[in-house]
């Protein structure tokens, strides 16, 4: 049996959903991550947001299953074993965030909603992204990153050598000029 509470606030109604595996102090790893914590937050927020919307609306649909994706994903791809598998999961749930952000554009596009009514969730789907590709980096088997370097100090060219380049340097401007 699932427990749900719904608290109460004054400036907005925030309904919480006790995960029953951490009634009985056991939970899944996905369920550990931050991120995951963040798509299900963004999910709770924005079902207020749809009910509001014509069921004729296409976005809202839209909304609805971009958003769905992105914690079914998150946990999907952290069940995963190889880290190519992994980064191909938080792949597509970072590419479900985006597109729940475009939801919300094209709501405030339509005129279903204000700009000031979708910012709260574009600042969570914000993390949302950030932290995906966080997990994308952390995961991937090709990592970006300089090697250290060895510098060793080269001996100072004499004066003869300095003049000697100074003339090649010169005739090959000057070649270059005729051309």
């Amino acid at each position: 049996m699932t427990n749900w509470s719904v608290n109460f606030n004054l400036t907005r109604i925030r309904i919480r959903i006790l995960n029953p595996s951490s009634l009985m102090h056991t939970s899944l790893d996905h369920e550990k991550l931050e991120v995951y914590q963040a798509s299900l937050e963004f999910i709770t927020e924005r079902s207020l947001f749809l009910e509001r919307l014509p069921a004729s609306a296409s976005v809202r649909n839209q909304l609805d299953r971009a958003s769905t994706s992105v914690p079914l994903n998150i946990a999907e791809g952290n069940g995963k074993f190889t880290s190519p598998d992994r980064c191909r999961f938080y792949d597509n749930a970072r590419g479900s965030a985006l597109e729940s952000g475009a939801c919300l554009d094209v709501m405030v596009a339509k005129r279903f909603v204000s700009v000031a009514e979708v910012q709260a969730g574009k600042a969570v789907l914000v993390k949302i992204v950030s932290m995906l590709f966080g997990l994308i980096r952390a995961n991937s088997d090709v990592r970006v990153f300089e090697e250290p370097a060895s510098y060793r100090a080269e001996k100072p060219q004499n004066e003869e050598g300095k003049s000697r380049n100074r003339k090649k340097n010169k005739s090959r401007s000057k070649n270059r000029n005729m051309r």
